[in-house]
Order: structure tokens, then C-alpha cells, then sequence
């Protein structure tokens, strides 16, 4: 109600709002008013609107909140151009159909300007546009989208209206700018019984929660309390895809009777089937990552589970919108580290949540599911090798985390890290070298041996060891030179130091001769390779004596008879 008179009266806004209050509709209906006051229709390839997402979950629920409106008017034709489809398709999908509103994400539609080759001149079609909407604004002119950005609206025609609408807004002037704004309107909305002066940005009706324990506690009192919460619908976001193959896989084994789903950015055909499934569901569980974090309705959500806590601040608001949406109860619990817990009051400060968050205490006497996690990891290959590489994502994502002065790679207990990840050995990676960790026992035997569930896996790693070894036999008995620089760098180096150090010898006075210098490196060079075993003693004595005869000279003048060479 704020934001779509401003919008329909020719005003650009950069919208804030609680996340879950109704943003997609505070733009759907102004975009459908100004079409329909639009003096020329447009004709079927002409483009009137886009909206431009992060993710293409967002871009698919955008698409179906503004197909309840387009069903009833017929005029308007809509496109879903997102990654994951095939290009070409789309394409032809628009020539046939056209687009007179587009959803997309910077990445798709970025690509549909540069395809002119394939029959598609889009740069043309969007002359007519009158509507640009930039949804989760903040996320899009993050660094990963702004060339993709900044190539869109080189595109677009200047005169549009522009809406930036996001439950986090970006304050830099320059982003807006940049985004295409001008004199735009600022749009603040809080919620019901929230004062005017406050600037709380998670949802009243949500009880957050946050838990402390360590790192080998964390995902038994995890397992605990989806075990303790089987009908109900949760949401549980890790750091990395990885940590989401991993502890999906786990989870899957370890709670049973519930449906778990796990979704993540490097996923390609399969996100959005998983995304609508999981919509649908009464209840379950879905292992994700920050793709799920920005803007995605999912009904009926209970519980968001953080069992990490997000790389910045602001994502942390985000996922806990997951929940408590427009009006309804929700609750959401973050897992933190001892050495963690002032994050608590960070996020007070930093982002508005709701103060005080209220501590869970960790439940005792849980049942310890680590040892069903190593056994898993045992009896198949797959599983330890994701475990291995959830580990070390985890790491690297610690290590990149934007609050480093609360979450410090260098205070990390690695083997309470392990243990909670259940490895049977720690890995190799360069923020492990040099540590030793007497409280980590890794298992006893030889972890090549473990071998795949899957049997053509198994069959194709087995042949890859056969090859490798014989090549290990073939290579036996033959010495390897590994060489940093090409011969012809190290020659031109030797050379080089050898000039100098005749140079120095000179300079200091010494009295031995230029000559006499290049024989003693010669029989310096003789000697090193009967050392390497080059040349045999005999070859070495004879090519020595050879050498001799050919560059000695006689010294003695004091006697009439000059020596011979063997006797000087």
C-alpha cells in the first residue's frame, strides 16, 4: 500500500520491507497497471517489463504469483528465462509465444542479449520496456552479478521506471545510480505493534533461538531434535553444497519416516523439481544452502535450523524470513561454538534481530550417532570421500567468513571439527600443515581399501589403481629430475652465476687463471655425474687423463729436457 502508488504515479523506489510482507505484490500490480495504460499496446515480441532475480527458485515463484494476475488479462504474454533449461528452447519459445513481461535471472538473461546468431534480436524488443524491477536488490549488486548487471542495462532504454525492493536495502548511493535510479523514492515499512523509531528487520512473530556447543556435539543434538520434530516442515541451511551432499546423505540414513530433500547452487536440471516438491510437502526436511536463503515462499515452514552460521550478517535475516511469513508463527535456532557466542550481541547491533534471541540449552544424554556416521563412511567409498570434502569446504569457508573477528580460523578446535564431521582421517590441506592433533584418533587402516556401494564405481576406481601401478612398475628403477624451470632458464642461470663468481675472484685478486677455472668446474661437472652414476670409475679416470694431455703445459724451465704430462 505504500509502494504501489508511488510506483504507478511515475516514481522509481528503492523498497525496504520485513521479508515475508507482501514485496512481490508491490510490484506484480504496478507493472500490470502501467501495461495496461500503455497508449500503443505491445505487440507480441515487444517487451514491456523485466524482473530480475539472484536465483532462479526466486524467478520461478515470481513467475507463478504473476500468472494468477495474467490469467485474466489474455493481452500480456510472460517468459521464465533462468539457467538450468536449454537456451535455444527459450528462444524459440519467445519467437512463438513472445514476452511482453520477463522474469529472469543477470546470468540467462545477459546471454538471450548477446544470442543475436540464433534468430533473436532482444536489444530491439526492449526498446518498448517501461518497467525494470531489480528483486532482492541488495544480492544483484553484490560483486557476482554486477558485469552481468551493468551489461543488462547498457541494453534497456533510459526512460523506465525502476524499483530496487529487498528486506535488506544497500544505503551506497552509488548502487543506486548505478542500478538506473533517478531521484528515487525511499520506502521504509515496519510491521504492526513495531515503533516507528525501531529498525527491527526479522519478522515480529518469529522466536529466534541460538545454542551453544561444540563442534563434535553439533550434529547429535541436530539429529536429536529432528528425531523429537518428525511432523513438522524444517529447513536446515549449511555453509557449502558440499556440507549439503554430505549431512543430507546422513541425515537421510539417520531420521527416518521423514521425506529429506537437499538443495544447493551447483545443482543444475534438478533444483527446480526439488523447489516445487518441497513446496508442496506437509512436512519434511530441506538440506540447503544461501540458495534458499533470499525471498523463497515456502508454506508452512516450522523450524529454520542454521547449523552454520551465514558468511555475512545480512544473510543471516534472510534465512530466518524462511519462517514467520505474513503474520504467521515461526521459529529459528543458530548452532554456535563457545568461542561464537558473541555473535549473539553482534547481530543485535549489526542487524536489528530481535533482542534478546533466547538460548536453548543443549540437550545431555543424546544418542551419539557418530559412530553410525564412520561405519557409513567405511562400508562406502562415496560417503567418505563427501565427508573428506565437506570438511574441507567448511574450513575454507570459516576462513572466509565476513565477521572474522568472532569466527577465527586460528581458534578452531580442528580435531572437535573432524570428530563432528566423523573422519576417519584428516585430510591434506594447506591450514592443517604443521598442526599435530593428539585429540583426533584417525581409524587404523589403509582408507584406499574402502571401496564403493556403487559397483560400476567401483569397478572403474579399481581400474584406474591397476593403471596407476602399472605405471609405478614400468617407472621403478628409473630416476625422475623434476625441474622448477625449463633446462634452457636453469643453463642461462648457471652460466650466469658461474660469471660472477669469476668475476668476484678476479676482483678479490685471486691468482688462479680464467682457464684454470673452467678445468676445475669441468672436473667439478666429471665428478657429479660419477656420483649420479653416469660414468663408471674407469670412464671417469680416462676422460679425466684425456682431458689432461690435451690442456696441460710444461712449467718447468729450470731443466733442459721437458717433463712429460703424466709425470706434471
Amino acid at each position: 500500500s505504500a509502494t504501489i502508488p508511488l510506483f504507478m504515479s511515475n516514481k522509481d523506489v528503492a523498497a525496504e520491507a520485513v521479508t515475508g510482507s507482501g514485496k512481490t505484490l508491490a510490484f506484480v500490480i504496478p507493472i500490470l497497471e502501467i501495461l495496461l495504460r500503455r497508449e500503443e499496446k505491445l505487440k507480441k515480441m515487444q517487451v514491456g517489463a523485466i524482473v530480475i532475480t539472484p536465483t532462479r527458485e526466486l524467478a520461478v515463484q515470481i513467475n507463478e504469483v504473476l500468472s494468477y494476475f495474467t490469467k485474466q488479462f489474455p493481452q500480456f504474454s510472460q517468459i521464465l528465462l533462468i539457467g538450468g533449461r536449454n537456451p535455444i528452447e527459450d528462444i524459440e519459445k519467445f519467437k512463438e509465444q513472445g514476452g511482453n513481461i520477463i522474469i529472469a535471472t543477470p546470468g540467462r538473461l545477459e546471454d538471450m542479449f548477446r544470442r543475436k546468431a540464433d534468430g533473436l534480436d532482444l536489444a530491439s524488443c526492449v526498446k518498448s520496456l517501461d518497467v525494470l524491477v531489480l528483486d532482492e536488490a541488495d544480492r544483484l549488486l553484490d560483486m557476482g552479478f554486477e558485469a552481468s548487471l551493468n551489461t543488462i542495462l547498457d541494453f534497456l532504454p533510459k526512460q523506465r521506471r525502476t524499483g530496487l525492493f529487498s528486506a535488506t536495502q544497500t544505503q551506497e548511493v552509488e548502487n543506486l545510480v548505478r542500478a538506473g535510479l533517478r531521484n528515487p523514492v525511499r520506502i521504509s515499512v515496519k510491521e504492526k505493534g513495531v515503533a516507528a523509531s525501531s529498525t527491527q528487520k526479522t519478522p515480529t512473530r518469529l522466536e529466534n533461538y541460538y545454542m551453544i556447543c561444540k563442534s563434535d556435539e553439533k550434529f547429535n543434538q541436530l539429529v536429536h531434535f529432528l528425531r523429537q520434530h518428525k511432523q513438522e516442515k524444517h529447513l536446515i541451511f549449511f555453509s557449502t553444497c558440499a556440507c549439503v551432499e554430505y549431512y543430507g546423505k546422513a541425515l537421510e540414513c539417520l531420521v527416518k519416516n521423514v521425506k529429506i530433500m537437499c538443495i544447493h547452487g551447483k545443482m543444475k536440471h534438478k533444483r527446480n523439481k526439488i523447489f516445487t516438491e518441497f513446496r508442496q510437502l506437509p512436512s519434511g526436511i530441506l538440506v540447503c544452502t544461501d540458495v534458499m536463503a533470499r525471498g523463497i515462499d515456502i508454506p508452512e515452514v516450522n523450524w529454520v535450523l542454521q547449523y552454520d552460521p551465514p558468511s555475512s550478517a545480512s544473510a543471516f535475516v534472510h534465512r530466518c524470513g524462511r519462517t514467520a511469513r505474513i503474520g504467521h508463527l515461526g521459529s529459528a535456532l543458530v548452532f554456535l561454538l563457545p568461542m561464537e557466542e558473541s555473535y549473539v550481541n553482534f547481530l543485535s547491533i549489526n542487524q536489528k534481530v530481535k533482542c534478546p534471541m533466547q538460548e536453548m540449552k543443549p540437550l545431555k544424554n543424546v544418542v551419539d550417532v557418530l559412530p553410525k556416521l564412520k561405519s557409513m563412511a567405511l562400508s562406502d567409498r562415496a560417503m567418505f570421500e563427501k565427508g573428506m570434502k565437506a570438511f574441507v569446504s567448511c574450513v575454507q569457508a570459516y576462513a572466509k567468513h565476513e565477521c572474522n573477528l568472532i569466527f577465527r580460523i586460528k581458534d578452531l578446535d580442528f580435531a572437535s571439527l573432524a570428530r563432528g564431521f566423523a573422519l576417519l582421517r584428516m585430510p591434506k590441506m594447506p591450514e592443517l600443515k604443521g598442526k599435530c592433533f593428539p585429540d583426533f584418533a584417525p581409524i587404523s587402516i589403509d582408507t584406499d581399501s574402502i571401496p564403493f556401494k556403487d559397483k560400476n564405481r567401483e569397478k572403474q576406481r579399481q581400474k584406474l589403481l591397476e593403471q596407476k601401478r602399472k605405471e609405478r612398475l614400468e617407472n621403478e628403477g628409473k630416476r625422475k629430475f623434476i625441474r622448477n624451470k625449463a633446462w634452457s632458464k636453469q643453463k642461462a642461470k648457471k652460466e650466469k652465476k658461474k660469471q660472477i663468481t669469476m668475476k668476484r675472484r678476479r676482483e678479490e685478486g685471486s691468482n688462479i687463471e680464467d682457464e684454470e677455472m673452467e678445468e676445475l668446474l669441468n672436473d667439478t661437472r666429471l665428478l657429479k655425474r660419477l656420483k649420479k652414476g653416469k660414468i663408471s670409475e674407469e670412464e671417469f679416470e680416462k676422460k679425466l687423463m684425456s682431458r689432461d694431455k690435451n690442456s696441460y703445459t710444461c712449467e718447468d724451465t729450470t731443466t733442459s729436457d721437458c717433463c712429460s704430462k703424466t709425470e706434471c
